[in-house]
């Protein structure tokens, strides 16, 4: 299916209402919806400096963080002018390599929004990991977005968001101690197809991916990674704001699930062979049964390789996860470390 980008924004609008609706129902009911903001023990640390979209590497200096205990402080400059929170856990230690989960956002919404969809700074806590919210520009129709591929969502916009994000990781390396066999992207619509973009473009420095209802650019000559990286994508088959099996955005077209998937299987050096031994699960509370079947590339893969596909049967743009989701895509990521 092709959409205008008019037609893209009015569906993503809403999505934006779908996605509110939504998580006033998780706020208003079960002990297992987290609150909004800072749901742990940990500390949140927002920083501002100089502009970190640009080029070099904009590595932050200073004498290293404190321990999680409310102390810690950003005086580095992380993100520049496009300020980045980093939730610090209670148990991170100065010295001690902990683990880097950035998420990015969908298009029109805010990490914050996001965050409260995904309930990851409750795992950031009990997990142990260093949680990065960064947010993306702001386009014409007051939507953040994020400059991943031609079909989502810039639009025409030259913001080099790849650069940006690199960026922001070797900051929070510069200020914080990160593990840099264990950084990892988790992103949602928009931000899964920049997850995807930071995985080809700066393989050195990312171990593996968990992409929401994302995907890859058409065009996969256009993804070089320098080393393989393990990838996630999760993707309901009734999504009609990001297509399962492909479609287009303002005339520019993207890859269905499988497609994207089978393209990491090729550059990761996998057997083309699909494991499908997995039991589904049971992650989307409204649809009935164990609606999730799991496709596995693990076979043959170069030393950091790893393909995977989470298929929701009847799943949407914004599935209403079970609590078992977050911790499940965490686990993922966690077992996939470069080597």
């Amino acid at each position: 299916m092709r959409k205008s980008r008019v037609e893209f924004a009015d569906m993503r609008a809403s999505t934006l209402a779908a996605l509110a609706l939504l998580l006033f129902a998780c706020g208003s009911s079960s002990s297992s919806s987290a609150p909004t903001g800072d749901a742990g023990g940990g500390t949140d640390a927002t920083a501002t400096g100089p502009d970190a979209g640009g080029g070099g590497d904009g590595a932050a200096t200073g004498d290293g963080a404190a321990a999680g205990d409310g102390a810690a402080t950003d005086d580095g400059g992380i993100g520049g002018s496009r300020p980045v929170a980093v939730h610090v856990p209670p148990s991170y230690v100065q010295g001690t390599p902990m683990p880097l989960v950035i998420m990015l956002h969908g298009y029109s919404v805010t990490s914050k929004i996001e965050e409260t969809y995904l309930k990851l700074t409750p795992l950031a806590d009990a997990r142990g990991f260093l949680y990065a919210t960064p947010d993306g520009l702001i386009d014409s129709q007051g939507n953040q977005y994020w400059n991943a591929t031609d079909a989502c969502c810039a639009f025409g916009k030259t913001v080099d968001d790849s650069t940006y994000l690199s960026t922001v990781i070797k900051q929070i390396q510069a200020r914080y101690t990160v593990d840099p066999k264990r950084v990892f992207f988790v992103g949602h619509s928009n931000g899964g197809f920049m997850s995807h973009r930071m995985a080809c473009d700066h393989a050195d420095q990312v171990a593996a991916i968990a992409s929401l209802a994302g995907a890859m650019n058409l065009d996969v000559s256009k993804c070089a990674p320098k080393q393989p990286v393990s990838i996630l994508e999760i993707h309901g088959t009734a999504d009609t704001t990001i297509d399962y099996n492909g479609g287009a955005n303002a005339g520019f077209s993207y890859p269905g699930a499988i497609t994207t998937v089978n393209d990491w299987v090729t550059l990761d050096g996998c057997s083309a062979t699909a494991d499908t031994s997995s039991p589904p699960v049971d992650f989307e509370v409204t649809l009935a049964g164990a609606e999730t079947t799991v496709t596995k590339y693990a076979a043959g893969c170069k030393p950091g390789g790893h393909a995977e596909l989470w298929t929701i049967t009847g799943g949407g743009h914004i599935p209403s996860f079970s609590p078992t989701f977050a911790p499940a895509v965490i686990d993922f990521l966690f077992a996939h470390p470069k080597p």
